[in-house]
């Protein structure tokens, strides 16, 4: 497979808790810290948000893609990534996500296709097929 594009980013200091994210670029640059929810101060973002912000974005190119291979013509594309954090009994963390997208120009049932179709062509999507829960909810606005 040839190589289309490397993102390059570098974490430094203390990972989640106040550790600094920069891109290769110069483009990307922010603290980390821990959710207020985990006991955190909130003050910055997250690597939930961040895994979040990168699979939407993805997910929303896979969706025009698979749109455009249909030729069905979408009016507005939006998703709402919702990305957990959960520990189990035996105290080790895992995700889980659901995508909750919205489609313009388009019944349900097709929103429903694009969305399972977008699923099969993201590369984030594909990255965690069979590793974390994903729930999809396609909706036509």
């Amino acid at each position: 497979m040839a190589v289309s594009y490397t993102g390059v980013v570098q974490v430094n200091g203390e990972g989640r808790n106040g550790g600094r994210v920069e891109s290769s670029d110069g483009l990307l640059e922010t603290s980390l810290s821990i959710p207020k929810e985990l006991g955190g101060s909130g003050t910055a973002t997250n690597p939930e948000q961040l895994f979040a912000a990168g699979w939407g974005a993805c997910f929303l190119g896979a969706v025009r893609r698979a749109a455009a291979q249909r030729k069905v013509r979408l009016t507005s594309t939006a998703i709402t990534v919702e990305m957990t954090l959960n520990h189990g009994e035996d105290g080790e963390f895992g995700l889980a996500a659901v995508l909750n997208l919205e489609l313009g120009g388009v019944d349900r049932t097709t929103a429903e296709t694009l969305g399972a179709a977008a699923h099969r062509l993201c590369p984030y999507s594909k990255a965690t097929r069979g590793n974390i829960p994903v729930t999809i909810n396609a909706q036509a606005v």
